[in-house]
């Protein structure tokens, strides 16, 4: 059996090696290494795959979010209502911009952020609503719209998890991760669904006003070369990351597929053990799996971790420390949200590995493992 990994990028490389050192050939060959046609290319095509006016590349997921918030022009002590539980990328822009994060409990299922924490959070001082579509499905985007429209909030959302996934509103609309708040941003770190061979990122949204605003912020405030216009940052998709997007975008599809079909068995053989919570799906949003997250309800995560490992298998903590509780943030604003569920969370949740080289072999020897190990719990 082979070495089973957490996301496997060399044997997905391998696949598609000649299209991917072809395109990185002909931008070498080109010598146009920032700002290249494979940039504009790349920007138009992932316009047209999420069904969006826009899409500006950028250097990074976290920079997407920065230059979303410079863009809507908060000022420093403005509010972002955002998650407790997820990456820290999300609040460490607020912070940065000297705008306070006000931290919200996520639902107990889904684990993205709870609808019904958000509004008793709400001050005057709230100008944003950041929902983080967690683990690769879209949050409640139905009861968030509702909530940031009776409020006159944005939202931003931060679909760097969830490339790929489609929500449903209820009047039957569809939409892409990334697509429906006002701006929204994603990441394209190697481990995502749609990762590059570095870093880059891009922004989303259907304002033709704001798309040209954002372009000019990521690259530092200026329209014409040497004007420049209002503050910017220097945030750019190089040309060789661009190409290999580009080719890894007619494969995002599929590779959704196929870590739904590895989340698909991880469901048959886990979804009867007790002692084990398996993912649940939202009720109106596709799930495409950037992680596949189970609870432990009754037993010792981390002596589940560590007996996986004996086993050769790998396994994540997606998140030991919840925001509010991490020593750059603990000074932040107290808020209204109890935030039991995320605190809850980081003692309980595991990664297994997901991604869309895992075969049956691998997943049979990984569940087998798992059951095991409950079956030796006293």
């Amino acid at each position: 059996m082979k070495k089973i990994q957490m996301v496997d990028l060399k044997t997905q490389y391998d696949r598609i090696k000649v299209q991917i050192d072809q395109s990185i050939s002909e931008v070498l060959s080109k010598s146009s290494f920032i700002n290249g046609a494979d940039v504009k290319d790349f920007a138009s095509e992932l316009s047209k795959y999420n069904e969006v006016e826009h899409a500006i590349p950028c250097g990074n997921g976290t920079d997407a979010l920065q230059i979303a918030m410079m863009a809507l022009d908060f000022k420093p002590g403005d509010e972002v209502i955002v998650p407790s539980f997820t990456y820290v990328a999300t609040a460490e822009v607020i912070a940065l911009l000297q705008l306070v994060p006000v931290f919200v409990d996520v639902d107990p299922e889904t684990f993205n952020i709870n609808p019904g924490e958000i509004e008793k959070c709400i001050s005057p001082k709230t100008v944003a609503i950041v929902p983080v579509h967690l683990f690769g499905q879209c949050a409640n985007m139905d009861e968030i719209m509702r909530i940031a429209n009776k409020h006159h909030l944005h939202v931003i959302e931060d679909a760097a998890q969830a490339t790929g996934a489609t929500y449903t509103f209820g009047d039957g609309k569809k939409m892409k991760a990334g697509t429906m708040g006002i701006i929204g941003t994603t990441s394209f770190f190697p481990s995502k669904n749609l990762g590059c061979y570095g870093d880059g990122g891009a922004l989303f949204t259907r304002d033709a006003a704001l798309a040209e605003k954002i372009r000019m912020i990521a690259n530092h405030g200026q329209k014409v070369k040497y004007y420049h216009d209002i503050v910017g940052v220097n945030s750019r998709l190089d040309t060789i990351q661009a190409a290999i997007l580009r080719i890894k975008l007619k494969e995002l599809d599929h590779y959704c597929e196929r870590r739904q079909q590895a989340a698909g068995f991880y469901d048959q053989k886990l979804g009867n053990l007790n002692q084990l919570m398996i993912p649940k799906r939202a009720e109106r949003s596709t799930h495409v799996f950037h992680q596949y997250t189970v609870k432990v309800r009754e037993g010792d995560r981390d002596g589940l971790k560590d007996f996986l490992h004996s086993r050769g298998i790998p396994s994540m903590i997606y998140y030991p420390v919840p925001l509010h509780r991490q020593k750059a943030y603990t000074h932040m604003k107290n808020n209204k949200s109890t935030l039991a569920t995320s605190e809850d969370l980081c003692q309980k949740v595991l990664s297994l590995p997901v991604h869309t080289e895992l075969d049956e072999e691998q997943l049979t020897f990984i569940t087998g493992a798992v059951t095991e190990y409950f079956n030796e719990q006293p």
